[in-house]
Formats: C-alpha cells, structure tokens, sequence
C-alpha cells in the first residue's frame, strides 16, 4: 500500500516521511520525477520549472503537494555559498511590486532574503495558477515541503498563496536556512500557528545560515523546529562566537563556517533526514 498524508494531526512523523520523500524526488528530472512520485508517492505530479528554481505539483484525491527542488548540487552545496555567506545582511530587504504587496501584512519591521525573494518570483506565475488551478478543481489540503534552499521557497511561497486566497495546510521544510529577521519569523507564527514544521539534524549548519556577523545576526528562524539526530551536537556557530571580537568580526570568519558546513555535508542530504525521521518512526 502506498504511503498517504493524514491532514487531521499536526506534527506527524508519518507525514514527515512522506513529505520527505517527496523532496527527495524532487531532485529527479521531469521525466523520471513524475513516475518516482507517482510510483512512490501515489501522486501525479508535473515539474514547473523557471531558469533556477524548480518545483514539482503533485496531487492525488486526498492532497495537493508542492514539493520544492533544493540546490542543484546538494552533494556539494554548490552555489550555497554565494546566496548565504556573501553580504547576507545586504539581501535582507522590503519585497517590491506585487510581492511586495503579498507581503506587506507582515508588518513594516519585516525584511526577506532577497535571493529568495528573486527565486521565488522566478516560477510564481505558473505555481500559482498550477495551485489555483488544483483547488479549484477539488478542494483538497495544500501542503508545502522543500528541503535546503527549497525550503526557504516553500515558506515564502506559503506566504504569497495565502495572500492570494489559498490556504495552506502545513508547510514541512528540511534542514532549510532562515528566509528573513525577526519580525518576519513572527508574521509568519502568526500567520500560520501550528502549521509550520522545520526538521533539523542537529548536525547541519545550513539552518543556522544565513549570517554575517556572528556578534549580530539579523535572521531569525519560524517556529517550529524539530530536532533530529545527535543532543549534543557541536554548536559550531555559538564556538565560533565566544571567540574574540576581533577574531568574529575578521573577514576569514565566513571561509572557516563554510569549510564546517561542507565537511558537514552528508548530515545535511535528504538520505540523512530521511534516516533520521525513520529513527523516531521506530
């Protein structure tokens, strides 16, 4: 029997898997990604895809799933760096045009990650008309996913739907950086309370990105995490803090949490999260 999303609990670890998985197939081609989910999952599913950002539109009778590709490359996290160790401060921004009216109930204090922001605008179009188009059809739970970078696009993306009159039933992200600072993570615990589950191996730094300054970090994460993997885990970010001022504030400081985030790189893959979910399934 094929797995299926339950829409009456909130954190689940059964929906947890599936909406995993689902990510994981996101990383397949068209061609191939649409038998693996439907073969998989039970969904039919298309690919929508702009320049660099990638999502696959499943559905099946019981739910509508967006699953949203992570970075091109996750095995080496190529092209992470330049998006979430370059001037992270400077692409904390105001969205503009119609973005920028979508989100302006978060309040006049929140502020996005403007290559998000850009990547998401990429494919808006037609997301929003495959999604519209679904529940028009049947009215069905809207889920969201996306593991990485995917991840950051499925929340804003969360977002822009319900300021377009679609409501999203949960959005479940995979070890995904922070979208935008602190009065934007609170718009978005109020915008959907209960409904938003991050799964983070206690292993990977990616959730902890982006910043720049690790004295003052301007980002902030939504509510609500879900740690995964080892207690204990290496606060690699909050050591490298406790160094001296002038150690934290040296321009070396984003080579070195680069290098601990690439060495880290297999805790940060779907296989890993995957696994570790599969842990508390017992």
């Amino acid at each position: 029997m094929l797995p299926a999303l339950d829409p009456t609990v909130g954190r689940n670890y059964q929906n947890a898997r599936f909406l995993a998985t689902a990510c994981d197939l996101a990383y397949f081609p068209a061609a191939e990604g649409v038998e693996k989910f439907r073969s998989t999952l039970g969904l039919k599913a298309r690919l929508v895809e702009v320049d660099n950002t990638q999502v696959y539109i499943c559905e099946n009778e019981g739910a509508i799933v967006a699953a949203f590709r992570g970075t091109e490359s996750p095995a080496t996290l190529d092209g992470f760096k330049d998006w979430l160790l370059t001037n992270a401060r400077n692409f904390l921004v105001l969205p503009e045009g119609r973005a920028g009216t979508d989100f302006a109930a978060a309040g006049v204090g929140a502020r996005f990650h403007h290559g998000f922001l850009q990547a998401l605008e990429e494919v808006w179009s037609q997301f929003y008309t495959a999604i519209d188009d679904a529940v028009l059809d049947q009215e069905r739970p809207v889920w969201l996913t996306g593991h990485s970078l995917g991840g950051a696009l499925a929340l804003l993306a969360a977002w822009r739907l319900q300021k377009n009159f679609v409501k999203v039933h949960q959005v479940c992200t995979f070890g995904a950086p922070m979208i935008g600072n602190s009065a934007a993570a609170e718009a978005f615990h109020r915008e959907f309370p209960g409904r938003i589950f991050r799964y983070v191996d206690t292993r990977d730094l990616v959730p902890k990105l982006p910043t720049m300054s690790l004295a003052s970090n301007e980002y902030s994460h939504c509510l609500t995490e879900i740690p995964l993997g080892p207690a204990a885990a290496e606060d690699v970010i909050g050591n490298m803090a406790r160094q001296t001022v002038d150690k934290v504030l040296e321009a070396t400081w984003a080579d070195e949490l680069w290098t601990k985030t690439f060495q880290g790189v297999d805790c940060h893959l779907m296989a890993n999260y995957i696994g570790r979910i599969e842990e508390q399934m017992g």
